[in-house]
């Protein structure tokens, strides 16, 4: 899979990785030479008519926003952003006049946003650090209510996003990618807002923590379905869409001193920490929350990207109450240790990440004295500990980092808006912003340092033991920067082309011989693979057993097909096809989410000239091959680094990683080997060049409707095999659509067995067509396979022109499903690393405990790991696949630029192919859930990852089978309890990076909970429950001091924010589909929630929170328990070597006793037998 097409990896909710997929090699492409070239004299900008943008910014024609360039007299670079269309300013501005309460009102209550169970599946990907990236699909959603827990993302998918997040395979087939690891790159430590913590309703945020089909969980609270009356729909527009605007700061790790390891990440977060204008530590964030917004910040080698949004009312104020930031900032003393913990804690919860390990390790090869081998994370060893031994003044040395560096002509600016005009945000800007601080130094560069890899530690073969269960072999080379050639985009060439899945590519030779499962090829565009010393070019495949046996024989294939690129020389056909399928998506792009959008620009504005700040990042301007070729003649077999990952390396690695504690052992490459490479080696004959690729779209005329418009989908096909759901598309007017369908069969829940055969079915189903449909995923038309908990789910998007043939190709190979005893074996033993990889992972262990207590005849990840120990046949398989197909229910959503009749013929496909019979009765999609008794209840096990310190606390709260009403009331609360529950878990007490409030939708089931995850190094996790328990006492005192008026200003926040439009298209198909997918079809429920928001005053809330309160609640405490010297029943010698998980001790949960300190909760040693006692909750959709 091509870089490109991927976004960042993170281990942190990080939300500035989402640039264009057509340009990693250009991400950190300009120079600051190329970037002075779009200077503007300070505080001047040309003559032109009042409102009007700059013309030469050049953007895509499908993009109506205006842009303004200017520079103020400090040296701050600003783009300015305007939505509004000039003749309907004076419709905002009454829009403007009908707004909540004065935006200069301020009050102490803040608040927090709950999330559905579903976010939490997608949460969880921010919080450890397997290979976390961010996902896709355009933009996040919000919250949509009312669907089970776990849909079709629930088994997998959730999974997979961790391992492989937003890239191309990812996209394609969720269960597949997850099987390796193909993916690496550099991390970017950010302070995390309360709002990301707790899933804040913001999209963009939200976008981080759900995944694209549990999106529809979060969508309704961004948009409201309006009048089909277009001019009420423009008249409230402005109002509704959040502004928005990200800061660039030039600076970044890179610029860290030798002594203080960490100081910049360190910084980004101190920042946040109250100014001088604005001393409220928790100011800010508590303002945004009121008024629906959300911020975060995050820190690469050589940027620091700080954002937020908010209701376009309180954008001046909360602009203001922002830029005291980098004006002003408080940094107080007494708050240094409090956030050192913060940090600490996120380095922590990146420790089991082998993404950061890889690094960590890569880094620590560059020459002695360059920044790569700095450590960036920063810990409690290096900013608070060596400090004090060695007389280090951390405060000082803060004060003098941020006056040294965060100076205004360093820094880039982006802010958006849709209900102000370009002239009156220039006006906000100079306002605001003329007063931040220029220096006069001249900005930090490191292109002195070049070639920092050129040093007798590279050009090596590394062993290294990881975490999870995986092989890889990442093959690298180091290669001059390659910023000067962004609009060229070398990288970008030859990544399309290693990454290439389809016939004659190196990944379709692995796969024949069984040695691959997934190649990931590039460069990401994080400063640690890209910056002003370096370009990195890494080829990583995730391995079979097999193919762990034969690494020297992979590498040789990629080196023979990298040798055939060199014979051959840069093909112009090649890179006109990629140019082609870049200019279309452009032309025709969606619109982004403001603080998306604005995150990106600032960032763009450090690297590309002007004109190019909207394109630089995505385009391929011009065919210079000499430029491709200089590139690709520098990936020689002597240039490359290869790191070879293995369990099985265990005991064989006698060196250890400073940082992050990897195991590893350095060797010469192999004689034989490296003599062979040094020779005039033959190419291999099956390795060639990409064929004419036949899916990309050429008709992008818009369809006449076939049948009335209608503001919701309507059932155009029914019967008693299934149904279709279908939507024209009528206000983005995009030669795009997706299709979304749901083949539901009993037969997968019936045992652990039949869900791992599942698995296995939609995993080689999508090993299956990755050959085939590459070619057509390359061209835009992306699709994914999910094992959903009741049926597979296939999700298609794209132009539409070529869209039905994917769709078709994919339902012919279904039909057609065939496996060899080859495939079959490869496929079950990577499923096993799968879950064992999954089983490790402190919070995902904790939900699989307390949804087996909840979920009545739910199977666990862990009773499915068993299943798949003791080995499936492929006979089981394919007698189970007839069976699959042989009965179902098929359901569908068609959408967009689609016929009606186009559409139906997409169910008659199903139809016709699969042959199947009708469901003898009708099936719910959802578990029954198990009423807790009105007292606590304690389950708490050990962490299954030996060595590992996070441990992890969830306090549950159930309520019940509730109306709409009650929903939209408990939604109300959670979002009242973000805030203070951050401010007195994290920044008071220090428990824990993470900790967050959450709504919990479990199969209809309503309920809340408190969630921390801390480490066992630094406390017990019985401390932490009684930590929780304290907060919600203080927190009912605070609810109960309420002002009416700020109850007001949080509930008219919500609906604000459940009014706000969508961006793009995917957001309301997200919705749509969630309806659908539950089987609710409730597609106006936003209408529903705001106006059951609109009846409720303060004592309903009161009330509601006392009644789930004290001794008769039902509460359920989940606690995963790391090791460290806070938990006597895993403290282990800190001395001691790490030691590797084993399948076996994975596969049964310990159960731990309660000490007498939480001697009031009755403890769960029996799971089965407990809920065995218990009642069940009838079958409940939250749709009255």
């Amino acid at each position: 899979s091509a870089s490109w097409r991927s976004s960042t990896a993170v281990a942190m909710p990080v939300r500035n990785n989402l640039k264009s997929p057509c340009c990693n090699a250009a991400a950190t492409a300009a120079s600051a030479q190329g970037v002075e070239n779009m200077e503007v004299q300070p505080g001047a900008r040309e003559e032109k008519e009042p409102n009007v943008g700059d013309l030469d910014i050049v953007k895509s024609p499908n993009d109506p926003k205006q842009y303004r360039y200017i520079k103020l007299d400090n040296g701050l670079r600003v783009l300015l952003i305007s939505d509004v269309d000039l003749d309907d300013d004076k419709q905002s501005d009454a829009a403007s006049d009908d707004e909540g309460s004065d935006g200069n009102q301020e009050e102490d209550e803040d608040s927090g946003e709950g999330t559905d169970e579903d976010d939490e599946e997608e949460m969880e990907e921010n919080m450890d650090c397997d290979e976390f990236e961010e996902f896709d699909e355009g933009v996040p959603s919000d919250k949509k209510k009312g669907c089970s827990e776990k849909q079709e993302g629930c088994k997998l998918e959730f999974c997979v996003r961790e391992e492989f997040g937003d890239s191309e395979f990812w996209k394609r087939y969720a269960l597949f990618l997850y099987l390796g690891r193909a993916h690496s790159g550099k991390q970017k430590m950010c302070r995390s807002s309360k709002m990301e913590n707790t899933a804040s309703v913001s999209k963009r945020l939200v976008f981080i923590i759900v995944g694209e089909e549990d999106r529809m969980l979060v969508h309704r609270i961004i948009v409201v379905q309006l009048s089909n009356k277009q001019n009420i729909k423009e008249s409230l527009l402005c109002a509704l869409c959040p502004s928005a605007a990200a800061l660039c700061v030039g600076v970044g790790s890179f610029s860290d001193s030798d002594d203080l390891p960490g100081l910049a990440h360190f910084l980004e977060h101190m920042v946040f920490m109250g100014s001088e204008k604005y001393p409220d530590e928790n100011g800010f964030d508590a303002f945004l929350k009121k008024h629906g917004g959300s911020d975060n910040a995050s820190t690469d080698c050589e940027r620091t990207v700080f954002q937020f949004d908010v209701q376009r009312k309180y954008f001046k104020e909360a602009l203001d109450r922002w830029a005291q930031f980098f004006i002003g900032p408080l940094m107080i003393r007494d708050a240094i240790d409090r956030e050192v913990e913060a940090v600490d804690s996120e380095y922590q919860l990146a420790k089991p990440s082998d993404s950061n390990r890889k690094e960590m390790l890569f880094g620590s090869l560059a020459k002695p004295g360059h920044p790569m081998g700095h450590f960036f994370w920063g810990n409690a060893q290096t900013l608070k500990h060596d400090p004090s031994v060695k007389n280090i003044d951390t405060y000082a040395r803060l004060r003098e980092f941020w006056k040294r560096y965060y100076s205004a002509h360093y820094m880039t600016l982006a802010v958006q808006s849709r209900a102000e005009n370009l002239d009156t945000l220039e006006t906000w800007v100079k306002e605001i912003f003329t007063s931040m601080p220029n220096n006069g130094l001249p900005k930090p560069d490191f292109a002195h340092l070049p070639e920092p890899f050129d040093t007798p530690a590279f050009n090596k073969l590394y062993r290294a033991v990881p975490v999870t269960k995986l092989h890889s072999l990442d093959i690298s080379w180091a290669l001059p920067p390659q910023k000067q050639h962004y609009r060229a985009k070398p990288l970008h060439y030859l990544t399309w082309l290693v990454g290439h899945e389809g016939k004659g590519s190196i990944l379709s030779l692995l796969r024949k011989k069984f040695w691959a499962l997934a190649l990931y090829g590039g460069n990401n565009e994080t400063g640690f693979d890209h910056n002003s010393t370096y370009s990195v070019f890494n080829i990583s495949i995730t391995l079979t057993d097999d193919g762990y046996e034969h690494f020297y024989e992979v590498a040789h294939i990629v080196f023979q097909y990298v040798k055939m690129l060199q014979k051959i020389g840069p093909q112009q056909r090649i890179f006109e096809e990629i140019q082609k399928i870049e200019d279309n998506e452009f032309h025709y792009q969606e619109q982004t989410d403001p603080i998306e959008n604005v995150e990106d620009i600032c960032e763009n504005m450090q690297l590309f000239k002007k004109a190019d700040i909207l394109t630089g990042d995505q385009l391929l301007f011009e065919y210079k091959p000499e430029i491709i070729a200089a590139a690709l003649n520098l990936l020689k077999p002597d240039r490359a680094n290869l790191l070879l990952l293995s369990p099985n390396n265990g005991g064989k690695c006698g060196l250890k990683e400073k940082w992050f504690g990897t195991q590893y052992s350095v060797e010469e490459i192999e004689k034989a080997w490296s003599k062979k490479w040094a020779r005039d080696f033959d190419l291999n004959p099956e390795l060639h060049l990409p064929v004419e690729n036949q899916f990309i779209a050429t008709d992008f005329a818009l369809k006449a409707a076939d049948r009335p418009n209608t503001q919701y989908p309507v059932k155009v096909l029914n019967s008693t095999q299934g149904c279709l759901w279908y939507k024209k598309d009528t206000k983005f007017k995009i030669p795009k659509a997706y299709i979304r369908f749901h083949l539901v069969s009993p037969l997968i829940q019936q045992s652990p067995e039949n869900l791992v055969l599942f698995d296995i079915l939609v995993v080689i189903l999508a090993h299956n067509l990755a050959e085939p449909a590459y070619a057509a995923d390359v061209a835009q038309l992306e699709y994914k396979l999910v094992a959903g908990e009741y049926g597979l789910v296939i999700r298609i998007k794209g132009f539409n022109h070529k869209l039905p043939l994917l769709f078709q190709l994919i339902i012919d190979y279904l039909a057609d499903f065939a496996a060899t005893p080859e495939v079959f074996g490869m496929i079950t033993e990577q499923l096993k690393k799968t879950y064992f990889n999954l089983l490790i992972k402190p919070d995902k262990l904790s939900k699989d405990v307390r949804l087996l207590i909840l979920e009545h005849a739910r199977w666990s990840l862990m009773q499915k790991y068993l299943a798949l120990m003791n080995g499936p046949s492929i006979e089981s398989l394919l007698s189970f696949v007839k069976n699959f197909k042989s009965q179902l229910f098929v359901e569908g959503l068609a959408q967009g630029n689609f016929t009606s009749n186009e559409s139906i013929s997409l169910l008659n496909y199903v139809m016709e192919r699969l042959q199947f019979r009708p469901l003898e009765k009708e099936f719910p999609v959802q578990f029954r859930v198990v009423e807790l008794p009105n007292k606590p209840y304690l389950c708490k096990v050990k962490s299954l990852n030996k060595g590992d310190a996070n441990s992890e606390v969830s306090v549950y709260y159930q309520s019940g089978a509730k109306t709409l009403k009650e929903h939209a009331l408990m939604e109300l609360l959670v979002m009242h309890m973000e805030e203070p529950c951050f401010d007195f878990l994290r920044t008071k007490e220090t428990l824990g990076y993470h900790v967050y409030p959450m709504l919990r939708n479990t199969s209809g089931i309503l309920g809340f909970s408190v969630t921390v995850e801390t480490q066992a190094t630094k406390f017990n996790t019985e401390i932490v429950d009684k930590k929780i328990e304290e907060f919600l006492s203080c927190f009912e005192k605070k609810i109960e001091n309420l002002s009416d008026e700020a109850f007001k200003t949080q509930v008219t926040a919500l609906i604000k924010l459940k009014e706000c439009e969508d961006t793009h298209l995917g957001e309301e198909v997200d919705r749509n589909w969630g309806e659908v997918l539950t089987q609710q079809y409730l597609f106006d429920r936003l209408d529903h929630e705001i106006d059951a928001l609109k009846s409720f005053c303060k004592a309903n809330l009161v009330e509601w929170f006392k009644a789930h309160q004290g001794l008769n609640s039902k509460k359920l405490s989940v606690h995963v328990v790391g090791y460290g010297e806070h938990e006597p029943d895993t403290r282990s010698d800190p001395n001691s070597p790490e030691t590797q998980n084993t399948y076996e001790e994975v596969s049964r949960l310990t159960f731990l006793l309660p000490s007498p300190l939480i001697a009031e909760a009755t403890p769960i040693n029996d799971i089965r037998a407990f809920t065995s006692t218990l009642k069940l909750f009838p079958y409940h959709k939250i749709i009255k």
